[in-house]
């Protein structure tokens, strides 16, 4: 026999003896086979969002989604482990980083067998399993279900006993035809936001996302270095005092107070690089804008291509929404805080240095909020019609939120004076500038907060823990730490005196409870 067949037997007999130690490992019917699959089938997560009596109010409350379905099961009921399957396709069409439509409906599930539950089950006349419910996800919060109610906001689903009967029937519930093998970014049905100016409330939960990228980006490229210190601090308090979300004023006041403890001032040393680079105490270990952030999705901003819109839309929306909000005396600090953060900052190199040129070319100082406000809806229309020329030649831009000069005439048609035709076919608007800055301060201001104020004007007293007011916007930024707030007035100036007589009361005290 030569050496390469007796090698091939070798190799056989090898073989032979592995799997037959497996067969007597595992065997048919035994408890081991039934640990194997149950490991591979918990190698993925579920889509439907698993609630209980602790959390159901809170999660309901804070979701972006405008409708919401619980499933009230028993974890021993056959025909529910049966229903688990179809209910987990369509959850994956809805909930999670990786929805295919993201935003239009939370999936959840209450497990009426484990008795912290029974309560919660019992508000909601739980008769049989699985029972689903459908409603606005305000009105599970708030309340529960009656079967004689007859006004309820909250509707029983009759006819979900296959994912393709469920999701027909939110077809019928939304007027839309998702279907179980839609992929990502295919059969959309994105709002548009030229002719609904009601769109932006959706934005909230937007400027969300984009502050915590905008952040994640700065740690990840390890951005904060001796010479930018500054400047993100200045743009640390602008947030603090007006951002659009409390929760990431809340979160942001909180980075700022412990600035120099998580970014030292002689962070560039390279004594100190060692200590820096495992990012261990910097910001990011702050949840800046609360725990439910990032989301993984865009609403209002949300492209109908995987690249566009998101993070760009998202900054521009925090951006103006600070524009507006800020007082006259702080409008000049705010340019200032603005045009630092971007050069510094983001990391596109052309939209870096455009925004700059344009940030560098102002001359005289801005005096009043309507100055500054203006100012940067100039600059992005600029920033627009530049990239309208780019998008318009090689083909990269959004197909349906194509740029444009903003605002259109569909929401603003008072501030179109007039519109006359260049040489090369683009548009020229003579602006009516008084009814610009007012549309501009009702869009970025009372309507991207509308959203909220509604839910918390349903709500009424029960939000009094925070959830909703978390988000909940103010025009005036009332709701902000006093230290933070006297400091924009007084500009940096004096922050260093009062940051330190804040960070030391902060110390003093007892450990705190969490922002959320």
């Amino acid at each position: 026999m030569s050496m390469s067949k007796a090698s091939v037997i070798l190799i056989v007999i090898v073989l032979l003896l592995i799997s037959s130690k497996e067969a007597v490992s595992i065997q048919p019917g035994s408890r081991s086979i039934l640990r194997a699959v149950s490991r591979e089938n918990k190698a993925q997560a579920d889509y439907a969002v698993d609630l209980n009596s602790t959390n159901f109010d809170v999660v309901l409350r804070n979701t972006p989604a405008a409708h919401a379905i619980v499933e009230f099961f028993a974890h021993w009921c056959p025909a529910c482990r049966n229903y688990k399957p179809h209910y987990e396709k369509v959850a994956r069409l809805f909930n999670g980083p990786d929805a295919v439509h993201p935003g239009i409906a939370l999936i959840t599930r209450v497990d009426c067998a484990l008795k912290i539950n029974n309560k919660l089950c019992d508000k909601f006349s739980v008769s049989h399993y699985p029972m689903l419910f459908w409603g606005p996800p305000s009105k599970f919060a708030s309340g529960g279900w009656e079967p004689k109610e007859e006004k309820s906001e909250i509707h029983v689903i009759d006819d979900g006993r296959t994912a393709e009967r469920l999701l027909n029937w939110i077809n019928k519930q939304l007027g839309s035809s998702y279907g179980l093998d839609d992929g990502k970014f295919e059969n959309e049905h994105l709002p548009s936001n030229i002719s609904d100016p009601g769109q932006i409330a959706r934005a909230v939960y937007d400027v969300e996302e984009a502050t915590f990228f905008a952040f994640e980006i700065i740690l990840e490229h390890k951005m904060i270095k001796p010479h930018t210190r500054a400047s993100l601090i200045r743009f640390l308090q602008l947030l603090v005092a007006h951002h659009p979300s409390r929760r990431c004023r809340k979160g942001s006041a909180e980075v700022l107070v412990n600035f120099d403890d998580l970014s030292p001032p002689d962070i560039g040393l390279p004594d100190k690089q060692e200590a820096v680079s495992d990012d261990k105490g910097m910001p990011g270990n702050f949840q800046i804008c609360g725990k439910e952030v990032p989301r993984g999705y865009w609403m209002f901003c949300r492209g109908s291509k995987n690249d566009t819109r998101g993070f760009s839309c998202g900054l521009w929306v925090v951006l103006h929404s600070l524009s507006v909000r800020i007082e006259d005396g702080e409008s000049q600090f705010a340019f200032t805080a603005v045009c630092d953060f971007i050069n510094n900052f983001f990391i596109c190199e052309e939209c870096r240095q455009h925004f700059y040129q344009m940030c560098s070319s102002v001359t005289t100082p801005f005096n009043t909020s309507r100055e500054f406000a203006l100012w940067l809806w100039k600059t992005h229309n600029k920033v627009n019609e530049r990239l309208m020329k780019d998008e318009a030649s090689l083909g990269t831009g959004d197909p349906k939120f194509p740029k444009i000069i903003w605002p259109p005439k569909q929401l603003c048609s008072s501030c179109h004076l007039s519109s006359n035709q260049r040489e090369n076919g683009a548009g020229q608007i003579v602006w009516n500038l008084n009814e610009v800055y007012r549309f501009l301060t009702g869009y970025y201001g009372k309507t991207l907060a509308s959203l909220y104020k509604e839910k918390d004007r349903r709500l009424g007293d029960e939000v009094s823990d925070g959830a909703i007011a978390d988000l909940v916007t103010s025009t005036s930024a009332v709701v902000v730490p006093v230290g933070a707030a006297l400091a924009i007035a007084l500009a940096s100036c004096a922050f260093g005196a009062l940051a330190c007589f804040w960070r030391s009361q902060q110390k003093n005290r007892k450990p705190r409870r969490s922002w959320n």
